[in-house]
């Protein structure tokens, strides 16, 4: 399969691939935090992030959920769709954690009654700021019904991943999405489902085992996400 790079992030490489529908993302060791103030090569990390997103699409294609995944190619590379790409995060929080934390003036981790949905326009120059779903539709991000199409796509994906993390003993505190277009004009999960963007937290004793690990010193980020890739593996073959 011949490739040619396409595009470059902190964290990622894209190449092209055999057909114009589809590419090849070969997730790197370089780890960043703060908008990519702070970054560090952690050795392997890029292996177990491939690898604990491969199993995550897998399962929710399986329940009938749309991806960019196609297939696992090696430790560090997935065949993915290629896709019009949507300038929007949805943030789905179990747990109000992070910078909502932070900007709601409650405790880290506080447990609510709802699951909570937030939108942010992803623009690295902006910090990525929280909007509402008028203001993606002013901006011609998306229209209502995609919007809308999103949070019911969330909150299915986000069932699905509590459940499979839980029998493998990880909470899950909140994640991330990034959606696409595809060709016939669906949404579809794009980017990402790693501890890169993703809050896990130990079920039994509530030890981080996410990239906070990273963001606030607190070591063992590399052995924490093979953890996690492990104790899916485990679940998963079950």
């Amino acid at each position: 399969m011949e490739k040619q790079i396409i595009f470059e992030g902190k964290e990622k490489r894209i190449y092209s691939a055999d057909g114009e529908d589809r590419i090849i993302i070969h997730y790197k060791d370089m780890t960043t935090a703060f908008g990519g103030i702070k970054q560090a090569l952690l050795k392997g990390k890029g292996k177990y992030s491939c690898r604990i997103s491969a199993m995550l699409f897998s399962a929710l294609e399986k329940e009938g959920i749309r991806t960019h995944f196609l297939s696992l190619l090696s430790d560090r590379e997935q065949l993915c769709l290629r896709l019009e790409p949507i300038p929007l995060q949805l943030v789905v929080r179990n747990r109000i954690a992070g910078s909502t934390a932070k900007m709601l003036g409650v405790e880290n981790g506080l447990r609510i009654p709802n699951t909570l949905l937030e939108f942010r326009y992803n623009c690295d120059e902006l910090g990525d700021p929280m909007i509402n779903e008028d203001h993606a539709v002013a901006l011609g991000i998306a229209t209502y019904d995609e919007l809308s199409q999103m949070r019911a796509i969330a909150l299915k994906t986000d069932e699905i991943l509590k459940e499979l993390y839980h029998r493998a003993g990880i909470e899950l505190i909140d994640f991330k999405l990034e959606f696409a277009r595809d060709a016939d004009g669906c949404l579809r999960i794009s980017d990402e489902l790693s501890p890169d963007n993703s809050r896990l937290w130990d079920e039994a004793d509530g030890r981080v085992l996410d990239k906070d690990r990273f963001r606030f010193d607190m070591s063992e980020v590399c052995s924490s996400y093979r953890e996690v890739m492990e104790r899916l593996e485990k679940t998963i073959k079950q």
